[in-house]
């Protein structure tokens, strides 16, 4: 990936990839500012340490009374990490990193001097709830980022680097930093229930991304293990209008050949293709999985999809 990522500026893909980040970063500053700032959840990542140095920086500075702006915290640590992470990791960010992490930053700053920072939602009380809604805004705020083809930088960027010279996983990576800000934060705060939240509210956040970027999915992956599968096949043909493969398989104890269906259904489809399965073959052996994303004849094509993005 160059570091300029090669958009014709202005352009239909263009506008579309920035209007992305700007409402991206705009909603996940919103989730900061009025469920997650104010109650003094850490969700990880920069904005946690900036939330963490905001609050020991109270009454230090005449002219921070509250201590330094969380977003402006954010924005200076987010410059050196991207200029190392581009040394280290070559230049895989981009202009649009830097204007997500540049917009976030500003966005978080403006609604705090607009709402304040001392319970604008009146949850107080209710950290339950400003930790789910913190996860969800944030969760989608990111997602539409990532869907412009940017990153959110920061622990991103720290875990990355530790992974090229440790080897370790990169998902794990991710989950340790995180962590250990959370951990900082309880030390911080002196509030076991500090991490609790957070941790809630970066599974949430976490939860959130996907669905945005995978869209909600109703659909159900099956693969049917059965003595009828011709029966079972033409209840999907020619009433569920659907469609499936055969998979040539043997059986484990009596090393019988075994024909086998996958195929891809609705929830409601799901339902009568098992009632169905029932009456016809009681034995048959069903693997029901969520399908996060389905591409092809019937569903979404993969060219629609890559044009979309």
């Amino acid at each position: 990936m160059s570091f300029i990522q090669k958009e014709i500026p202005f352009s239909k893909k263009w506008l579309v990839s920035y209007s992305l980040i700007v409402l991206g970063a705009f909603v996940m500053a919103a989730g900061f500012v009025l469920f997650i700032n104010p109650y003094n959840i850490v969700p990880g990542g920069i904005y946690g340490i900036s939330i963490i140095v905001h609050n020991l920086t109270a009454n230090l500075f005449i002219f921070w009374p509250n201590g330094v702006p969380i977003g402006l915290f954010a924005f200076i640590l987010n410059i050196p990490l991207t200029f190392i992470g581009i040394k280290v990791l070559g230049p895989r960010y981009g202009a649009k990193t830097i204007t997500g992490f540049i917009l976030t930053s500003v966005f978080i700053d403006v609604l705090t001097l607009l709402v304040g920072d001392t319970d604008p939602m009146g949850l107080k009380n209710e950290l339950l709830l400003a930790s789910i809604f913190g996860g969800v805004s944030i969760g989608i705020g990111l997602g539409l980022i990532y869907k412009s083809k940017a990153t959110s930088g920061g622990s991103d960027i720290i875990s990355m680097i530790i992974s090229k010279f440790t080897k370790w996983p990169l998902g794990q990576l991710l989950v340790y930093v995180d962590s250990t800000i959370v951990i900082v934060g309880l030390i911080v705060f002196k509030d076991w229930k500090i991490p609790l939240y957070s941790w809630l509210t970066i599974y949430i956040a976490g939860k959130v991304v996907d669905m945005v970027l995978e869209g909600v999915n109703y659909e159900k992956m099956l693969l049917i293990v059965s003595d009828k599968p011709e029966v079972i096949k033409d209840k999907i043909i020619n009433d569920l209008n659907r469609g499936g493969t055969f998979l040539l398989g043997e059986g484990m104890f009596h090393g019988k050949p075994k024909k086998m269906i996958h195929t891809v259904v609705n929830r409601r489809e799901l339902i009568i293709l098992e009632e169905f399965i029932q009456r016809v073959d009681p034995d048959a052996f069903l693997t029901v999985v969520d399908a996060h994303e389905i591409l092809g004849n019937g569903f979404k094509s993969l060219e629609d999809k890559i044009k979309a993005n």
